[in-house]
């Protein structure tokens, strides 16, 4: 049953970096394009510690689709960013191990079932790290697993009578799908933990040898009171630990907070040859087998929900130390919970929604801005009222660039960026000095948000009002303005393929929320409007309450009435919105 050594311990060409541009000095360039082909490398093994080495690869570049001038920012540039490390317990500046490159490992989903919000909060906050990081200048090699050997999916899988392996795999694409739904870029590699047994059972060796680990009846235990340093990440006491996730209490070990490396199979369950008989691998020996093929045992940033710090992180540590004594990670990340109730989302607790069931009735980038609209490492609540507020707050960001684009694709003329107003080359400024300050300060997505609200407002004042329609190189405004929004929105992943397009996704999503047809909104439109020409306007009234109760928001003009999503009334209450 063991994997083909073939295409193993690659490592990845980062992608290309997103950089801003000047306009002048003040507008930004994006670089969607990406490329994450493979280059081979190989394993060294030594007793002590093992690398992942590769050849060298250029980066490739691709034109900017935005107006290009000189003056674009770097790393070298002297980019500063802060991060939370949950090692110090404190910011830190991130300062790479190797120049102008990084190197990310994440720790993925347990493949048994479609995955929830809790999921898509934490990869869709190391999106937005991997997003910053490239936007800096840095080339990323972002590394996600898999874990496809596990209790959890073994056990479904004999409900279902199913083999663990085809299973996972099915539940891996359904992931990668949602991934896809909510603007997740791809890692450079997403390894398996059945790929990699080869690379595991090597590992639990070299800790063996190293007098880390012990035997008995063919399961491997690792032997927590062998490292004095066990507990620094997560400040336990070894005396307070004792047997936790995922971790059986089992008399035959030494101590309580021993955790297994290699387990023997059972009657029924996938196995594979070890030296100590046919097994399958314990749960946090993956991560440290998986991060040191492809990064080495000294990277820069490792990530996960906050779960994961005890036992999971805790555990990876003292496995990869013991098996190397160079082993470092310079920056452990962790984000919050979603929780419901205020208790944290979870299969176990049976609490949770899939991410495919909210994005049945909601579009993905509402989701999207949802989870950014709280600071990754704070709890975030879920509840209908908060992703009604990011579904209308994203349709607004929408429909006014949608405006602006639209009265910008009624002009022939070309736009001199030089001949911007100083106004509104102000405004840039100032919302581009708030979204480095906010993203460089542990990526603070709120303060980005909210910093968004000017420019947009000032795009609304050009397009709609008679100053605004009256102002002086209005067009070469709206179009600084519209770039620099549409630039910011490509780092943080809410930039959609089209506004028309998302538009109507959004308000095909209302309607099903509010369990309406279109064709029934505007057959109520025109009684409400037959109603107020006829001076009825308790009625008009009444009609116009009657749809904002759903959701669905009536808007006049002189040249009509249309609709647009809202909160319903229903859910309205004292709250701040994203």
């Amino acid at each position: 049953m063991a994997s083909s050594l073939l295409n193993l311990f690659k490592s990845c060409r980062p992608f290309t970096p997103i950089r801003f541009s000047s306009f002048p000095r003040s507008q930004f360039t994006s670089h969607l394009r990406i490329q994450h082909p493979f280059r081979h490398g190989k394993l060294t093994l030594s007793r002590r510690c093992f690398t992942a080495l590769s050849s060298s690869s250029s980066t490739s570049s691709h034109p900017s689709t935005s107006p290009t001038t000189d003056g674009g920012d770097s790393v070298s540039g002297g980019k500063e960013l802060w991060l939370h490390n949950t090692m110090s317990r404190k910011k830190e500046l991130f300062k790479p191990k190797v120049e102008g490159k990084v190197g990310m490992y994440v720790c993925g989903v347990t493949a048994y079932d479609l995955s929830h919000i809790g999921h898509a909060r934490v990869y869709v906050t190391f999106d937005v790290l991997l997003r910053y990081l490239k936007h800096l200048g840095y080339e990323v090699s972002y590394v996600r697993n898999f874990t496809d050997v596990d209790d959890k999916i073994i056990a479904r899988a004999n409900e279902l009578g199913e083999d663990p392996i085809s299973l996972s795999r099915r539940f891996c694409e359904e992931f990668n799908r949602d991934m896809e739904q909510l603007q997740c870029l791809e890692p450079s590699v997403q390894p398996r933990v059945s790929d990699h047994i080869p690379q595991i059972i090597d590992l639990i060796k070299q800790i063996l040898d190293n007098g880390y680990a012990y035997k008995v009846d063919g399961d491997v235990y690792f032997s927590v009171d062998k490292l004095p340093t066990y507990g620094k990440l997560s400040g336990r006491k070894l005396e307070d630990n004792r047997a936790g996730e995922r971790v059986a209490v089992d008399t035959r070990k030494r101590h309580p907070a021993d955790f297994a490396l290699w387990k023997t199979a059972k009657e029924g369950e996938p196995f594979w040859e070890s030296p100590w008989g046919r097994g399958r691998p314990g749960w946090h020996i993956e991560c440290s087998a998986m991060s040191a093929a492809y990064l080495g045992y000294s990277f820069d940033i490792h990530g996960g929900g906050m779960d994961l710090v005890f036992p999971h992180h805790e555990n990876e540590i003292a496995q990869s130390c013991a098996a190397c004594d160079s082993s470092n990670i310079s920056y452990w990340i962790h984000n919050g919970f979603v929780t419901v109730d205020s208790e944290k989302m979870s299969k176990s607790l049976g609490n949770f929604f899939t991410i495919r069931q909210v994005i049945d009735l909601y579009h993905p980038l509402a989701l999207r801005l949802f989870l950014m609209g709280t600071h990754y490492r704070s709890p975030i609540n879920y509840s209908d009222f908060l992703l009604e507020s990011a579904s209308e707050r994203i349709f607004y960001i929408y429909q006014t660039l949608h405006d602006c684009e639209s009265v910008l694709g009624q002009k022939d003329s070309t736009f001199d960026n030089s001949l911007v107003p100083s106004d509104t080359l102000a405004c840039i400024n100032t919302f581009r000095s708030e979204f480095i300050a906010s993203m460089s300060d542990d990526l603070l997505t709120p303060v980005t948000l909210a910093a968004m609200s000017e420019p947009l407002k000032t795009i609304n004042d050009l397009i709609h009002t008679r100053k605004g329609k009256k102002q002086p190189r209005r067009e070469e405004s709206l179009k600084a303005l519209e770039t620099t929004i549409r630039d910011v929105l490509t780092i943080l992943g809410l930039m959609p393929t089209s506004y028309s397009e998302v538009l109507e996704q959004l308000k095909e999503k209302a309607l099903k929320r509010a369990g309406l047809k279109e064709e029934h909104v505007l057959q109520r439109v025109q009684e409400r409007t037959d109603a107020r020409n006829n001076k009825e306007y308790e009625r008009s009234d009444a009609i116009r309450k009657d749809l904002a109760n759903v959701g669905i928001a009536l808007m006049d003009s002189p040249e009509g009435t249309t609709w647009r999503p809202a909160i319903p009334l229903a859910l309205q209450e004292p709250a701040t919105k994203i």
